[in-house]
């Protein structure tokens, strides 16, 4: 109960403190509105205690037909498309004003109520309703557009944040279809050594033990360690050597430094489980896998082929239920990096399925 309290009162305390410091925010741009405008009609009239009066008188009037328009008339009207009642309320809110400006300046600083015009003005002429009216429209129109783009401002930004959210949970998203898709195919492994009684099942537990460890904390992050992706691979690699002895040739080549460079966790192994799912695993005799991975500039050239059925030359992986490995890369290439920062190539020639990625490590 205690908890819960202290969670209502830190909540409470956000929205007081979010409160003041709009209202701040408000004292802050009437201020220098006041100011600004006192001065400015005090150099022209060339009485400033004049100007003060006016404004005092004024400011009030202004503010609360800006508020009245802001937080009544546009939410009740406008946002529910009913311009011409808006038009009409705003008229009538303008002419208002008028009699009250008019009333207030007349008994309390002056009987010339536009000391600006070429002749006195002590009644509501067309002239001094005209003036008078479109001033105060233009004050409205800029606290107005002022809101306004304030509004759009913090909407657009709830809207990155609610995108970068988006994207932040499919990427997790994609993540945890990996890792089962990972699994899968690797206990797949280890149970057809156990149905063999063959001895290398312990050593494919252990394996797989290392791989688990670098899934449950290692690949929690957005970008990791090149060299260890490395290792990654070089472990699947290990293991499926254990099931495919000698039918299976393994060719990997990796030249440049590793060491250094960042690359998003378990990018790269999905291409490799392809090459067994879709090679290996068909049963098409002896086989080899090619695998290349150079680094040069801080540019990572990672090239990946084996042989395939001749009835899968022209399959596509996207649609197949086993595609999910390389469509989650593909998806992921997307979120995470920029068009510029990467290039991916999927072929299949003369029964050699390849795979290149160029990527900005």
């Amino acid at each position: 109960m205690a908890r819960k309290k202290r969670i209502n009162d830190i909540i409470e305390a956000k929205g007081s403190e979010h409160y003041v410091i709009h209202y701040k925010y408000h004292i802050i741009f009437w201020t220098i509105y006041f100011l600004f405008n006192t001065l400015r009609w005090g150099s022209l009239h060339n009485d400033y205690v004049y100007s003060l009066k006016t404004n005092l008188i004024g400011f009030p009037i202004h503010m609360a037909l800006s508020y009245f328009n802001l937080y009544y008339l546009m939410p009740l009207l406008v946002y529910n498309k009913r311009y011409l009642e808006y038009t009409l309320a705003i008229i009538a809110s303008l002419f208002v004003m008028l009699i009250l400006k008019f009333n207030l300046t007349y008994y309390l600083i002056s009987t010339n109520v536009m000391p600006e015009a070429s002749e006195v003005v002590n009644s509501i002429s067309l002239n001094y309703a005209i003036v008078t009216m479109f001033g105060e429209l233009y004050v409205v129109s800029f606290a107005t557009a002022i809101k306004i783009t304030v509004d759009w401002l913090r909407e657009h930004q709830k809207l990155h944040e609610l995108e970068t959210r988006q994207l932040t949970s499919e990427l997790r998203f994609l993540r945890s279809q990996v890792s089962p898709h990972f699994f899968f195919n690797t206990l797949n492994n280890i149970y057809s050594l156990t149905l063999e009684k063959s001895d290398k099942a312990s050593e494919s537990v252990l394996k797989l033990s290392e791989l688990m460890r670098y899934l449950l904390y290692a690949a929690r992050r957005n970008k990791q360690d090149l060299q260890n992706e490395v290792q990654l691979i070089q472990n699947y690699l290990d293991l499926e050597k254990l099931r495919f002895d000698d039918s299976l040739t393994i060719n990997m080549n990796i030249s440049g430094d590793v060491h250094g460079k960042k690359i998003a966790p378990m990018l790269l192994i999905p291409f490799v489980e392809n090459s067994f799912k879709h090679g290996a695993n068909k049963n098409i005799g002896a086989m080899t896998i090619k695998i290349d991975l150079i680094v040069e500039n801080n540019i990572l050239l990672f090239e990946i082929s084996n042989p395939i059925p001749e009835k899968m030359t022209d399959y596509n992986l996207d649609d197949e239920e086993g595609g999910i490995g390389l469509y989650n890369v593909k998806k992921r290439l997307e979120l995470g990096y920029s068009p510029d920062e990467y290039e991916l190539n999927i072929s299949t020639t003369d029964n050699i399925f390849k795979v290149f990625l160029k990527l900005r490590v």
